[in-house]
Parts: C-alpha cells; structure tokens; sequence
C-alpha cells in the first residue's frame, strides 16, 4: 500500500460515516404533528382544515385530517421525499401522495377509487 492509497483509505471512512450520519433516514424526511390544509376537491371547490401526522413505525404514519366537521382517517408512508398515505371517505378508498419538501410542508394530489377526477392539497406545518 502506498502513503497516498494509506491516506485515502484513512480518510474514506470517517468521511463516510459522516455522510452517513448527516443524511435523514426516511422516516425522518418526514415530522410528526399538526399541519394546516389547503386543498381542491375534484370538482373545483376548495377547503381548509388540519392533519395530524403520527409515526407509529420506521417509515409509517397515522393520519388524520379534520375539514369542517368530518374527520377522515388513514395510514401513510414515507420514502424519501414522498409520502403516500390510504384513506376512507365516506366508505370510499382514497389514496394521496404527496412531495415533502426542505422546510417539511407537502404538496400532493388524491383521488377516490372510481374518480374521474383528481384533487390537490397543500400542507404547512404549525
């Protein structure tokens, strides 16, 4: 091994570990807590309300958003920068996905099983 190959190895692993402790883990892209909603149904109207965001296991989260006086109730998961999550309304599967983005609000689209339509929503984080 030569002084500079000895060098490089001696600093490939600190460097590496480095990296590796600096970059979010997927769950972590990812906060729990409180966001306001701001979104467009698939017929053009638009709502507001809240999601509270709860992980419960490495990448999966417990959703619920409140929109006037419906409270609707899902699952999600994080994968890096996306987050998609499964839901009900009114007895109807829906799913949403989403983008994080760095300062961790979510920018995404939903639909319902059977929609000819899709929606959007924008989550800012209280």
């Amino acid at each position: 091994m030569t002084p500079t190959t000895s060098l490089r190895a001696a600093l490939a692993a600190p460097l590496l570990l480095l990296g590796l402790l600096l970059a979010p883990a997927p769950a972590q892209a990812q906060r729990n807590g409180t966001y306001d909603v701001n979104g467009t149904n698939p017929d053009g109207t638009a709502y507001t309300g809240t999601m509270t965001i709860q992980q419960v296991g490495l990448a999966s989260w417990r959703v619920r958003w409140q929109i006037g006086q419906a409270q609707i109730d899902g699952y999600g998961m994080s994968v890096g920068t996306v987050f998609s999550v499964g839901f009900a309304l009114s007895e109807r599967p829906g799913l949403s996905i989403y983008e994080i983005a760095p300062d961790g609000s979510l920018s995404g689209q939903w639909t319902l099983v059977g929609s000819s339509a899709i929606g959007s929503e924008n989550l800012t984080p209280r």
